[in-house]
């Protein structure tokens, strides 16, 4: 996958739980879970903006591109 999902990386930097942030961007943990592990087929733009509000961060910290 040329898509690379961070989020596991930010959270780290922040310290906040997938359980906390789920709370915060109003997600269920499996959903927050999926998107994590990079096993999410898509993420929705109101998800991404919530997600980037409650963790003070841009969705390139996020999403990072890799050619394969």
């Amino acid at each position: 996958m040329a898509i690379v999902v961070r989020l596991d990386r930010v959270m780290a930097d922040r310290k906040i739980s997938l359980k906390d942030l789920a709370e915060e961007v109003g997600v269920t943990n499996v959903n927050l879970s999926k998107l994590k592990t990079g096993k999410a087929a898509a993420v929705r733009f109101s998800t991404l903006e919530a997600i980037c509000k409650v963790l003070k961060c841009q969705p390139g910290d996020i999403l990072e591109y890799e050619e394969d």
